[in-house]
């Protein structure tokens, strides 16, 4: 019984160790820094893509409409290229911040609410790495566009036995994740990770219109990519699942679709915008 009870207490004081080492790397102020600068970068590739969503709404986007095309044009910029660095770096920060979050971080919530903010942090971590991925293939030249990589691993999933079903579980899931973000955004539910009190009334409300606006074009957007995922299980055609430049493709090609996409493509720049309020503002 001795024995367990010392094991207990070993496991109860390495975990608690592990946790507070981990509080101290989180609070490291260049991790701060170099997040803060990740944000202002992800801003960027925000106002990149919704440019380019606007040149699609008039058939003359010459890049992918999504986060490796907005790459590609920022790299063909003066100083594109060491900025693009820049980008990596701080996507790489706020992988690491998010890592962070997950495994000790949301302390101000509770129960079942830091339970599902902390499963977030997962994805957005993973999500953040892998655009730091893509910023670091566009910088090596790789070629191949997420679309086409898309494409080939839905087909691929397909192929094997159950595959189907999986895609269109996935589809179904992105799809409830757009309706999440349009929901989040109506709701203002960003304002709990926002020093708030620090913006002047001015500031709350343009955050506040940007952050609406900008959750409700990210909703939309992949809203109609997990539709767009869904529908190519059911025909088994891995060509209707080719990413985000496939989604604003598919509004374009809708009734009013130039209205629907030029409406996208400011609140995707209006997001880009509320990235840069997060750069200032986000509790890191």
């Amino acid at each position: 019984m001795t024995k367990a009870v010392t094991g207990h207490y070993f496991l109860v004081t390495t975990v608690n160790e592990a946790g507070a080492a981990a509080r101290r790397l989180g609070n490291n102020k260049w991790l701060e820094r170099l997040t803060r600068i990740g944000l202002v970068g992800y801003g960027v590739t925000h106002l990149l893509v919704g440019w380019i969503a606007l040149q699609l709404a008039f058939g003359k986007a010459s890049k992918e409409g999504d986060q490796a095309g907005a790459f590609k044009t920022l790299a063909e910029q003066p100083f594109g290229k060491f900025l693009l660095i820049v980008v990596a770096i701080g996507l790489a920060a706020m992988t690491v911040w998010q890592v962070f979050e997950a495994a000790v971080g949301h302390t101000e919530d509770r129960g079942r609410e830091r339970v599902f903010e902390r499963v977030a942090s997962v994805f957005k971590a993973g999500f953040y790495a892998y655009l730091g991925y893509k910023a670091v293939s566009v910088l090596q030249g790789a070629g191949k566009s997420s679309g086409d990589q898309q494409q080939q691993a839905t087909s691929s999933m397909m192929d094997n036995g159950g595959g189907r079903a999986l895609v269109g579980l996935i589809g179904l899931a992105i799809a409830a994740i757009g309706v999440g973000l349009i929901w989040y955004g109506w709701q203002k539910k960003f304002n709990k990770h926002l020093k708030t009190g620090q913006m002047s009334a001015h500031e709350r409300r343009l955050s506040d219109k940007l952050g609406i606006g900008g959750y409700a074009a990210k909703g939309t957007v992949y809203g109609t990519l997990g539709v767009l995922v869904l529908v190519a299980a059911m025909q088994h055609d891995p060509n209707e699942s080719r990413g985000l430049d496939q989604a604003l493709k598919t509004l374009a090609e809708q009734p009013f679709g130039t209205v629907i996409l030029v409406g996208v493509a400011i609140g995707l720049a209006a997001y880009g915008a509320f990235c840069f309020f997060q750069a200032k503002y986000r509790k890191v």
